[in-house]
Order: C-alpha cells, then structure tokens, then sequence
C-alpha cells in the first residue's frame, strides 16, 4: 500500500492507497474538497470539523438517494440461451414475454 499526499481544502492529508487506486482515491477526495469549500464558501459555517460533518452528511445523503433509484431500476433481463427452444424456456422467461406482448399490443404498429 502507497501513500500519496492530497489537499481538502488547502490542508495537506498523507492517505493510505491501494495500489491500482490512486484514480479512485483522488476522485474520492475530489469529491469531498468540493464538498466542504462549498460549505465554507456558503459563509454560514466556519468551524473546519463542522464542514466536514455537514460534507459528510451530504454525500451520504447522496449516496442513500443513489442507491435507492437503483434498487427501484426494474432489474436487467438476461436473454435466453441459444440451446434453449421455446419450448423449454423458464415460467419466468414466458411470462416476460407475455407481458411485453400485452405491453406491445397497444401499440401494434411496431413491427
């Protein structure tokens, strides 16, 4: 593991780092120096670790509402298998059929 010297917020930090992570790391203190000089550029809070926890705060909320809309993301289909007939196909696979047939029928003109 390297270290690698990064500022947040003009303050020097000595941050431990995977090797091959660096790209990420720094993306990551990117992140959070934007995080907090917006905090402190907004005036209304001075004190450094009082930036930091509203920062933190912040970027967890993200995170949270990030993963949220993924997990309400309806779930990627995986396609059929060549070797499978449309007769062997899973009762899940036919009903997702079925159901892009129905949503399809309203339209009928797409094919």
């Amino acid at each position: 593991m390297k270290q690698i010297e990064v500022q947040i917020m003009g303050q020097s930090y000595l941050l431990g780092c995977p090797d091959g992570g660096e790209a990420q790391l720094r993306e990551a203190v990117d992140r959070v120096d934007a995080a907090m000089c917006k905090i402190r550029d907004a005036g209304k809070v001075k004190a450094r670790d009082r930036i930091a926890v509203l920062a933190s705060l912040n970027l967890a909320f993200d995170l949270a509402a990030q993963q949220a809309a993924a997990a309400a993301a309806p779930a990627p289909v995986a396609a059929p298998r060549a070797e499978e007939s449309a007769g062997d196909a899973d009762p899940q696979a036919a009903q997702l059929i079925q159901r892009l047939d129905q949503a399809l029928a309203g339209d009928g003109h797409l094919l």
